[in-house]
């Protein structure tokens, strides 16, 4: 017992081991607001970050790269609070959102998530409340007390209701840490300052209180005492006052400098945590202020605690980054304080408190004495608070209501039931005990409030006892107790029927339903219709199929129910329910027609029996849905008559569904009976389905019936949409029959179906009144002559003006030529022509046909009529020029003047009577392509090239000049000759001049331009003639050009010195830039052209021009003439092409030429390539006092870069001049390496804290044994993880291994130290120092990456080491089979225990097994004690069975014999019959009965001890086989156990063949002990015959006087219930009908108890005899 601990302690995480720096593991950068985060401020190389770890997954860190002063995570959610200098701001991490950020005004010192909604924020002289909600700013609660001033705050609390406040801070003063509090109350506005070093608030519920005491519990440690206080806040009235607790809080001697660092209160245990600075944990009780329990649970500070909610504990974080809980144990605390501490009230008190097992002995006795004493209220406290309701059960029920209460007090009863109601929830017999008095009394009010607060246990009994007094109180007791049957009862006794399914699905439960609905529908049918609605549409399937409900409605003759519910149910409309639909259709057609034709004319249905339903409608005169359903023709046509009946748009709509033939048939009949009555219907019907039927049978049908008025309906209808010209036809053919003559006029004129030739000679034989429609499809046909042929010889002469003035004016001309082909009068035709609108006579056509028939000269008078009138008309003008032509009525001028005529038509007109008069025309209209034809045919050349440089366009000039043309030399001439001479107009001869040159004439243009240039033209001093004639000569014969350069002055000098640059004439060129004196292009052209060097250079001296100086010298450098070059760079006084002089001088390596011409350039350009290789310069020549002196003066050089290209070549000592210059450390240092300066090197190193720079110098000094050289590099390079492999590396290859492990060893210490310098260290002891490596790893194993070192072992064959590793690594499984593999190096059994239960393959169970069975067989059951859990209990058997073993585990039988395992069993029966033990035998027998008894029993029976044997008869008797068993007793003279048998076979033959083998050897004793045993076995007669046999009646008489009593009390009784049964037959009334609970809508069945039948249960105590004897004697 001294073992037991009243609590429970656990490491959660090592924060370490999670790759958290152990150096931000502190109050300042972690924070800890509950147990379900942890926040760490974390820097990483220059990368500030916080890690967030979630207690709920670890091993998942979360990292965010945040720079803030403090972080802290809410309490609940994903949210976190950040703090920079004086901005606050909130992120949800989740939502990745800002959630509410501020800007304080003052320095925040602390902050902390008071509530998971409230943040308390701490400033040097206030502090505030900031909220979650909404976007208030923080709010100011109150003014720091001065006594805080100086102290380090490092928590903020705040109670419940948030109605008090502490702010807690620390100072050292005096050599020691004092603890300063400031306690403010909101309500009061007050502050108060205490000495504290930690504080919590609390809620405690005292005995006899309302409601729960508000406490603050704080604890202090002064100079001179050190002290836990607890102090009630805001006392209650009404509440026990709570008396205020001071307790010594104990501190070792060695803890002078402890004192309490954190407080909390575990609400469910009422139990306070004091954590203080040296990691002592002490618990004390709330109520009491008593100390459980103080241990030392760390030996670092545990600097941050919070509430451990799950155990309802403490849980904080050392500074080692511990993650370290404690918590009750509430299996050990009550058993701890009463052995520990013997403190039986308070374990009584924490045990009722908290539930807590271990004190009910105690809760026993105190209520034992209570009832003694008489103390009830007491006592029934005692039982309502027990623990684990270990006192509320029946038997304390009635022990209170046996106690008897004087008048005026309150029972003991109801004390216990409000002490119940007040605590929680009364258990099921409490709650039946006390719903009896309560409705008794008419209270139910009471029981509805206990029901709606859950006080009560719900039963189907206590529903029983409320449906007496209250159905619906009862439904909701029912309900809370899920009693199916009993609920479904209610819900139907109070009309819910829409409740009924629902909760027998959601229960499943499955009444009646066909009697209920038949009983609903009793009470009420519409009610019944829904219900069965309900039972249909139900969504796991229907409750009852559609069939059986409608059957139901069917025998009640429910016809508008039944229609109402199927109408719902069949909606689908489902092939299957086909009987169902006809069903529901006959029964309406049959007794509600209407409502039938409603259904039908819904549509909803479409499987039912249609001709039968058709039957039923046309009896039931419903024409039109008997038509709806009829399919066959002979009743359709029979029905379809009645058309006076029917709806005549259903009708026209009906004929959509026959057929054709079907359609005819129908309209057939309805004509051939009362055309009148059915005419209209029969052309609808046409008319919609013309398409579908044909319009020719329609034709016949109409025409068949001999119906033109019919037709000529039908056919209006459909002619205006229809494409068939035989329906047009025959529609104009009725028109006319019925003197329709519009209708014909109109759809002659807008058809375009109908054939013009038959409806022309239609209308011509028709001979009609008015010949409208035959002019009007004339006209639109294009028969305009046959018209006016049948006009004409038909003297219809009016029509002919009708036609040409009203109908087509603009058919005049053919009305015309008509006529003049029928020889009419010319005076008749030209007083038709005045006598029509002149406007609407299309001039061209007239003139046409005329023209065609030589009558032209007919119109003139006509003609100039339209002249006078001023009209533009071209066909009018060329009528008239041609009249002109052909009467020679001076056409030229005609041809000139007039801007009307059309001069193409007009000029092809002339072509072939007057050339000269068809050039007139085309020159007047251009017409380019017909004057140049003609021209050419005519040779009319001189006037071709006139109007070729008078109309300057390009394309006709190309067209003219094209190389096919046979006429290009003499219009060419012409051209040179006389057109251009002629002109005057530049633009004319420009014009010209590109025409040649764009048709490739050059000699043809030189001519020309020679003409207009050298020959005293106009045009001698153009500029851009003289340009053309250079570059046509240029381009075409470049002997002429330097005659013309020298000639001409007036031509643009350098554009055309470019052209001949390109044509290569260079000389020319030269000449022109010479004589223009343009000396830098003359130079070019030497230089670049004609490559003479030579000339370029006398050119120069001879111009001394800076520019020319130039381009030679780049023509010098481009040749590699560098000092050339830069003797000409320099005469120019030009560094502009420094770069290109650089680079060549740099290939070159003429670094002294270079110096001069840079030393020039920088007096000229300040770049810093120029004074960068001017500085590369001094260090190339060595010149290193100059390049000091260059350096050190004011420049822009690159000196890093020049200080590179100097290292890069091997220029050492001037790279260090150069990079000491620039403080470039890093260079520096490598350069020193070089030079061998080492420590010089190592201090640059320093200076330029380098990876790079540190990994060369240390390879330096390693190369070079300066071992403490390289250790300082070393020490730099090893906190980065990314180098320490090539570092080892480095020193493992020169074999320098202890300098290398000193070196890692001196890392260690580092701030940076990571893991794989602790790793990297323990594989070097692994192959170099063996015997240091465990200490390493005892030492550092959580820092190390294990797998690595693994590895590293495994190499070096160090299995302790190995398994030490596996067993850290959780890698059970591995750790075992290596200390099994290598047992004298690694075996251990305590630790070989400890990993064994840990391992994940069961195989291993066994392989360890074996293992102690070959080296440690007697530490096999210890081993086996702590497998037990997992292993194979069979499989462990058999293994020890077959090396014959079994001994050595006995004990390990022994303690899984609990498991009733059959192999188990047989092993341990096996040592037992060994060893001869039966009694234990018999106990496992006994107890554990998994094995075979036959066996078993037929092995024992053969053995030679008695008991064995014994044991073999009670295994045959447990298996019934009683004869064995009892033959086995008898043989062995164990009659007791023989009778024993009998008795429990319950066999009478068995103990009546007993009783005879007992007479047979004359055991009287036996014979009277087997009546007393076997009573209920043996028949009285037969006793009595064998007694009276044998003369042994009076050892009989005992059992036959017991026979007589129970017989005569059966028949007393008998007799006794036949009475009552009779009286209450008398008494009974007629009862209502009622639902039982078995099935909904059942009569209620009331069963009356029948007597038991004779010989039945034997009354209780066995046979009947008291326990003494028999019957008194």
């Amino acid at each position: 017992m001294g073992d037991i601990l009243p609590i429970r302690f656990q490491e959660h995480v090592q924060l370490t081991a999670l790759g958290i720096n152990a150096a931000n593991i502190g109050f300042n950068t972690l924070t800890m607001e509950s147990d379900k985060f942890i926040c760490v401020r974390e820097k990483v190389g220059e990368q500030n970050q916080v890690v967030i770890v979630d207690m709920s997954d670890p091993n998942n860190l979360t990292r965010r790269p945040i720079t803030a002063d403090s972080a802290i995570m809410n309490p609940n959610a994903k949210i976190i609070a950040l703090k920079a200098g004086r901005q606050l701001q909130i992120f949800n991490l989740e939502l990745k959102a800002k959630i509410k950020a501020h800007m304080m005004h003052e320095d925040v010192v602390f902050w902390k998530w008071v509530t998971p909604t409230l943040l308390g924020i701490v400033t040097d002289h206030a502090v505030f409340h900031w909220t979650l909600e909404g976007e208030s700013a923080p709010l100011k609660m109150f003014e720091r007390h001065e006594k805080l001033n100086g102290s380090q705050i490092i928590n903020y609390r705040v109670n419940g209701d948030e109605k008090w406040l502490l702010l807690i801070g620390i100072s050292a003063q005096s050599g020691r840490v004092v603890g300063n509090m400031q306690l403010y109350s909101r309500d009061r506005g007050v502050s108060q300052p205490l000495e504290g070093h930690a504080a919590a608030f609390a809620e405690l519920k005292l005995d006899g209180a309302t409601t729960p005491s508000k406490l603050f519990t704080f604890s202090v440690r002064s100079e001179t005492s050190s002290k836990l206080h607890i102090v009630e806040i805001d006392h209650k009235e009404g509440n026990p006052v709570f008396q205020k607790r001071a307790v010594d809080v104990f501190f070792p001697p060695e803890a002078v400098g402890d004192f309490p660092v954190s407080q909390q209160v575990s609400k469910k245990y009422g139990i306070i945590f004091v954590v203080t600075k040296y990691g002592f944990i002490h618990l004390y009780d709330l109520e009491t202020g008593a100390c459980i329990f103080m241990n030392r649970i760390s030996g670092d500070t545990i600097f941050t605690t919070t509430e451990l909610e799950a155990t309802s504990g403490i849980i904080g974080v050392n500074r080692k980054g511990q993650v370290l809980s404690v918590s009750v144990d509430e299996n050990t605390i009550v058993t701890y304080i009463l052995n520990s501490l013997n403190n039986q009230d308070l374990a009584f008190k924490i045990a009722s408190r908290g539930n807590l097992p271990g004190a009910d002995h105690l809760i026993l006795e105190r209520f034992n004495q209570c009832l003694a004493t008489g103390n009830y209220s007491e006592a029934a406290k005692v039982a309502a608070t027990s623990p684990r309701g270990i006192l509320r059960t029946p038997a304390t029920i009635e022990r209170f209501k046996q106690v008897a209460v004087p008048a005026g007090q309150i029972s003991p009863i109801l004390q216990y039931f409000g002490l119940l109601l007040e605590k929680g929830e009364l258990n099921r017999a409490e709650s039946l005990e006390l719903a009896r008095p309560v409705l008794q009394q008419g209270r139910k009010q009471l029981l509805e409030r206990w029901l709606k607060e859950d006080k009560l246990e719900c039963s189907e009994e206590l529903g029983d006892i409320v449906k007496a007094h209250d159905l619906t109180l009862a439904l909701s007791v029912y309900l809370r107790a899920n009693v199916p049957s009993k609920v479904i009862s209610c819900f139907a006794e109070t009309g819910q029927y829409n409740k009924i399914i629902l909760y027998a699905k959601k229960v499943g439960y499955q009444p009646d339903y066909q009697y209920l609905l038949q009983y609903i529908l009793r009470l009420d049918p519409d009610k019944g219709a829904e219900f069965a609605s309900l039972l249909v549409n139900d969504e796991g399937g229907p409750a009852l199929s559609v069939e059986q409900i409608t059957d139901v409605f069917t025998a009640m003759g429910m016809v508008q129910q039944a229609t109402s519910f199927l109408l719902d149910a069949l909606k689908d409309n489902k092939p299957e329910q086909g009987a169902l639909q006809t069903k529901l259709l006959e029964m309406n057609l049959l007794n509600y027609p209407q409502v039938a034709e409603a259904i039908l004319g819904n549509e909803m249905f479409t499987h039912y029996d249609r001709a039968y339903i058709a039957t039923l409608c046309e009896k039931a005169g419903l024409y039109q849905r008997a038509l709806e359903h009829y399919t066959d023709i002979y009743d359709i046509t029979r029905t379809i008559v009645h058309t006076n009946l029917l709806n005549p748009e259903w009708v026209v709509n009906y004929f959509g569904r026959l057929t054709v033939e079907q359609s005819m048939a129908c309209l057939r009949e309805m004509l051939a009976n009362n055309m009148r009555q059915n005419l209209q219907v029969v052309v609808q019907v046409a008319t919609k389905y013309s398409d579908h039927l044909g319009a020719q049978q329609l034709i016949e049908l109409f025409e068949n019936a001999k119906t033109s008025e019919g037709l000529y309906y039908y056919l209006g209808s459909v002619v205006n949409l229809s494409a068939d010209p035989e329906v047009h036809f025959k529609y104009i053919q009725a028109a006319c029959r019925t003197g329709q003559l519009k209708e014909v006029e109109r759809i002659c004129r807008e058809s375009n179906v109908y054939d013009p030739e038959r409806v022309k000679n239609f209308l011509k034989e028709a001979k009609l009144s008015d010949q409208l429609p035959l002019i009007i499809v004339c006209d639109r046909h294009n028969f305009v002559h046959d018209l006016v042929l049948f006009l004409y010889q038909n003297n219809l002469y009016k029509y002919i003006e009708i036609y040409v003035q009203k109908v087509n004016p603009a058919r005049t001309p053919q009305v015309i030529g008509a006529l003049l082909d029928v020889d009419c009068d010319e005076s008749v035709i030209k007083s038709l022509l005045s006598s029509v609108r002149a406007q609407s006579v299309p001039v061209g056509e007239l003139v046409e046909e005329v023209e065609k028939r030589n009558r032209l000269k007919m119109l003139a008078q006509w003609l100039e009529a339209r002249v006078l009138e001023g009209v533009t008309d071209s066909h009018v003008y060329n009528a008239i020029a041609k009249i002109y032509i052909d009467t020679n009525n001076n056409p030229e001028r005609f041809l000139r003047e007039n801007q009307f005529y059309d001069a193409l038509v007009v000029g092809k007109y002339c072509e072939k009577r007057d050339p000269y008069l068809a050039f007139i025309a085309y020159e007047r209209g251009q017409c380019d392509m017909e004057l140049i034809n003609i021209t050419n045919e005519n040779s009319m050349f001189k006037h071709q090239a006139r109007y070729l440089v008078k109309r300057r366009a390009q394309d006709l000039w190309a067209y003219a000049l094209r190389p096919d043309n046979h006429h290009r030399r003499q219009l060419v001439d012409q051209v040179v000759a006389t057109a251009l001479p002629e002109t005057q107009d530049p633009e004319d001869v420009s014009v010209t001049v590109k025409a040649f040159m764009s048709a490739e004439l050059p000699n043809e243009l030189i001519e020309l331009l020679e003409k207009l240039v050298l020959e005293g033209s106009a045009f001698s001093d153009n500029r851009n003639l003289q340009n053309l004639l250079i570059l046509t000569a240029i381009k075409s014969d470049k002997t002429r050009v330097m005659d013309y350069i020298t000639r001409l002055d007036n031509f643009d000098a350098p554009d055309i010195a470019n052209i001949a640059v390109g044509s290569e004439l260079f000389e020319e060129a030269f000449t022109i830039y010479k004589k223009y004196d343009q000396h830098v292009n003359a130079v070019v052209v030497l230089l670049s052209n004609i490559g003479n060097l030579d000339r370029a250079y006398e050119y120069a001296e001879r111009v001394d021009k800076p520019d020319v100086w130039s381009k030679l010298g780049k023509a010098q450098l481009e040749r590699f003439l560098l000092k050339e070059a830069i003797d000409s760079y320099l005469k120019a006084d030009d560094p502009t092409n420094h770069v290109e002089v650089i680079a060549i001088a740099n290939q070159s390596g003429k670094y002294d030429e270079l110096v001069r011409y840079l030393q020039m350039a920088r007096k000229k350009v300040r770049e810093p390539l120029v004074e960068s290789e001017l500085g590369y310069a001094f260090a190339k020549t060595n010149r290193l006092i100059e390049l000091e002196e260059f350096i050190s003066s004011p420049n822009i050089a690159q000196i890093q870069n020049i200080g590179e290209r100097c290292y890069e070549n091997k220029m050492y000592e001037a790279a260090r001049i150069l990079f000491t210059n620039v403080s470039n450390w890093a260079r520096l240092a490598t350069t020193l390496v070089h030079l061998n300066e080492f420590q010089a090197a190592v201090d640059c190193a320093r200076k330029a804290n380098s990876t790079k720079v540190w990994k060369e110098v240390s390879a330096a000094c390693v190369e070079n044994q300066e071992f403490r050289l390289a250790q300082i590099c070393g020490l730099n390079l090893i906190i980065h993880a990314e180098e320490l492999e090539n570092l080892i590396r480095q020193y493992e290859r020169r074999g320098y291994f202890e300098e290398l492990m000193s070196l890692i060893e001196a890392g260690l210490g580092l701030e940076r130290a990571h893991m794989g310098m602790f790793t990297e260290l323990g594989i070097l002891y692994s192959k170099y120092r063996s015997d240091r490596l465990m200490e390493h790893l005892r030492l550092f194993w959580q820092r190390i990456n294990i797998p690595k070192v693994i590895r590293a072992c495994e190499n070096g064959h160090l299995w302790s080491e190995l398994v030490f590793l596996y067993t850290h690594y959780d890698e059970y499984d591995n750790a075992s089979l290596t200390i099994m593999s290598h047992s004298a190096d690694a075996w251990e059994h305590a630790t070989f225990k400890d990993i064994v239960v840990k391992v994940a393959n069961i195989e291993i169970y066994y392989k360890a097994l074996r293992f102690y069975l070959e080296e440690q067989p007697l530490l096999l059951n210890d081993l086996l004690v702590v497998l037990t859990p997992r292993i194979d209990h069979t499989r462990v058997v058999s293994m020890f069975t077959k090396t014959n073993n079994l001994p050595l585990i006995k004990q390990y039988l022994i303690s899984v014999q609990q498991a009733n395992n059959q192999a188990v069993n047989c092993a341990y029966h096996d040592l037992l019959i060994e060893e001869e033990d039966y009694k234990s035998l018999r106990d496992a027998i006994d107890n554990f009965d998994n094995f075979d008894n036959i066996s078993l029993a037929q092995r024992l029976e053969k053995h030679e001890l008695i008991e064995f044997r014994r044991i073999a008869a009670h295994l045959y008797k447990r298996n019934k086989r009683w004869k064995q068993s009892i033959a086995l007793s008898k043989t062995d003279k164990l009659f007791k156990d023989a009778m024993d048998t009998a008795a429990e076979s319950k066999d009478s033959e068995i103990a009546e063949e007993l009783l005879s083998y007992f007479v047979s050897i004359e055991r009287k004793d036996c014979f009277t002990s087997c009546l007393y045993a076997c009573y209920d076995l043996l028949r009285p007669d037969v006793v009595l015959e064998v007694a009276w046999r044998h003369g042994w009646q009076d050892f009989a008489m005992p059992f036959m006087i017991q026979v007589m009593r129970e017989y005569f009390t059966k028949v007393d009784t008998l007799e006794k219930v036949n009475q009552e049964l009779l009286t209450k037959n008398e008494e009974k009334e007629k009862e209502s009908t009622l639902i039982t609970p078995g099935g909904v809508g059942n009569p209620l069945m009331l069963t009356y108890g029948s007597p038991a039948p004779y010989g039945g249960a034997a009354p209780p105590g066995g046979i009947g005899f008291p326990a003494n004897g028999y019957g008194g004697f």
